[in-house]
């Protein structure tokens, strides 16, 4: 072999090499299973949490819920083995609006409990569902008025709205449910017989000053042992400017704050939301904010997501991880404006509706979210390697002709299931009273 010969194999074998060695930029992967229907009649909102679950015992299941046309509250049981779907009316009729959607608590074995209310109305209805591969069935529903009279006198409003179950096991398996019930403040009720009866109600958070319009949004998330994580807002961020983002948590009896310190005791209750953990604080310029979701890392530190409001038509997304006794926040995206498909000439009532995010429950550097692309809106994975600093992307849904909001992956969530993936789609939704939904599922490889 000649030299130049020689010379030019060796040029060919270092390119092979570096080739090899190189970084590859792939594309976003596609997922290539289908969306398919839950139930093709059925809405959410996304204050009543959590509104699907699994269901580990003899049927592995994914057990959901919504608000059908004609105002009925459904579950339905996907089987996770045989991929069937079951349906089971909960409440005929109950009332048509988006609020009602059940929230669930895996209990022992194939029992499940659903919670759920009216908007601003007068009760808690709560019922049990034994799931089987035959026939799942339920309980009539209990209706309780949470309300107690004693803290009604302090807080004079009677609107309850909303259902949050969870169970500790530290605590010989009480059950808590919070939800927005006296003085349309964040109450929370509990029961030592596994559910069975429930106390009345008492306030946890409150402002010093006593206003009966201010209302906070709060969402809930337990590791099922100990503690109940707590990510709120100031208010409605109709009325609060300013609307900013907070954390506690509850544990043992008492509120604390994310860096261990006290707040105050379950008992001494309620609290200022600026008692708590700021998150982040709202300006006008950076935009008021509203909660979407919270789940735990590795380290079983709080990661959150919500959504800032610059201006009414320009939603951003956020992801606020707890590192090192500081909140590390990032932007993830722009989300586009609200959903609600607005009728021409009229103003939107609610303009801080956005599609939505949700994380995964056992790895939050996973989550999905609802953005408006091409004036629809769809559903994207993003994916982060370096808490928030930087994303990927991969498409849901594509080109679709209705709107998909809400996403939400169900809790109780075990490293080893198959992650279920849930949306709302919407042929119409004009207001929460006013929609012709279903809620879309896909089982992600």
């Amino acid at each position: 072999m000649n030299q130049a010969a020689s010379k030019s194999k060796c040029i060919v074998l270092l390119l092979f090499l570096s080739f090899l060695l190189s970084p590859v930029v792939l594309p976003a992967q596609q997922l290539s299973l289908a969306p398919s229907d839950f139930t093709k009649d059925g809405a959410w909102c996304w204050f009543s949490d959590p509104r699907a679950v699994y269901l580990h015992g003899s049927q592995p299941s994914v057990v959901s819920g919504w608000v059908k046309e004609d105002g009925t509250i459904e579950a339905g049981i996907l089987n996770l083995s045989n991929k069937t779907i079951s349906t089971l009316s909960l409440y005929d009729q109950l009332e048509k609006d988006d609020h009602d959607n059940p929230a669930f608590l895996p209990l022992a074995g194939d029992k499940v409990m659903a919670f759920y209310t009216k908007h601003v109305k007068k009760y808690v209805y709560y019922q049990s569902i034994t799931v089987s591969e035959t026939e799942s069935t339920v309980t009539d529903p209990i209706t309780f008025d949470p309300i107690s009279e004693e803290e009604l006198k302090k807080f004079p409003l009677k609107q309850v709205t909303y259902a949050n179950p969870f169970q500790l096991k530290a605590e010989n398996d009480r059950i808590y449910c919070f939800g927005r019930w006296t003085g349309y403040k964040p109450n929370v009720m509990w029961s030592d017989d596994n559910g069975a009866s429930f106390t009345k109600s008492r306030v946890f958070i409150a402002s010093k000053n006593w206003d009966p319009q201010n209302r906070p949004y709060v969402k809930y998330h337990s590791d099922g042992q100990s503690k109940i994580h707590i990510v709120f807002t100031d208010g409605h961020p109709r009325r609060e400017k300013t609307n900013s983002v907070y954390y506690a948590y509850y544990e043992k009896g008492s509120f604390w704050k994310a860096d261990g310190t006290l707040i105050c005791a379950l008992k001494d209750a309620p609290f200022a939301p600026d008692q708590a953990t700021v998150v982040y604080k709202a300006t006008e310029a950076s935009g008021r904010a509203w909660v979407h979701d919270i789940a735990l890392n590795d380290q079983g530190d709080p990661v959150i997501l919500y959504a800032r409001y610059p201006t009414e038509e320009d939603h951003q997304y956020y992801y606020a991880n707890y590192y090192k006794d500081k909140w590390v926040d990032s932007k993830i995206c722009d989300a586009g404006k609200w959903f609600p498909q607005t009728p021409e000439g009229q103003y939107e009532r609610e303009p801080h509706y956005s599609g939505g995010l949700t994380l995964n429950p056992v790895d939050p550097n996973e989550l999905f979210v609802s953005r408006e692309i091409s004036g629809v809106f769809e559903i994207v994975k993003y994916v982060t390697r370096n808490d928030g600093k930087s994303w990927e992307q991969t498409p849901i849904t594509k080109n679709s002709t209705y709107d998909n909001v809400r996403p939400y992956i169900p809790r109780n969530m075990k490293k080893n299931d198959p992650l279920v993936l849930l949306w709302m789609q919407n042929e119409k939704y004009i207001h929460y009273t006013d929609f012709k939904s279903s809620i879309r599922y896909l089982i992600t490889p």
